[in-house]
């Protein structure tokens, strides 16, 4: 199944609260790798269009203050499956990822906002 039918699949479901898991780790491999691919396929156009539009520190600025905004939100996100994951007693394995994976986040989300105050700072500064 492609993934733009399984995310569309994906989609009407989490709208009526379901979500699917994969018990297997040879399917979460393939959707993890068709999530790559998609990723990639993307990004190769956003390359072209960074370098046409941003041309200057200002114009970086709201991209980057998007991404730190989803970023963000999904690392809150996974702190709450984390909480959760720690209240149920969930293996040591799955709660060492979570918390190796909410870290991450929050890393980025200070980098990012390292960024943005780079853009402003040296805007000001010409």
């Amino acid at each position: 199944m492609s993934l733009a039918r399984r995310s569309l699949m994906e989609a009407a479901a989490a709208r009526f609260g379901w979500r699917r898991a994969y018990a297997d780790t040879t399917d979460a491999d393939g959707l993890l790798i068709e999530q790559t691919e998609a990723a990639y396929t993307e990004a190769a156009d956003h390359a072209q269009l960074a370098t046409a539009k941003n041309g200057d520190v200002l114009h970086v600025q709201p991209c980057v203050l998007d991404v730190r905004g989803r970023v963000l939100a999904d690392v809150l996100y996974l702190e709450g499956l984390l909480v959760g994951a720690r209240n149920r007693g969930l293996p040591p394995e799955l709660i060492e990822r979570l918390e190796d994976a909410v870290d991450h986040g929050h890393e980025m989300t200070v980098l990012l906002a390292d960024t943005v105050r780079t853009t402003a700072a040296l805007h000001a500064a010409s």
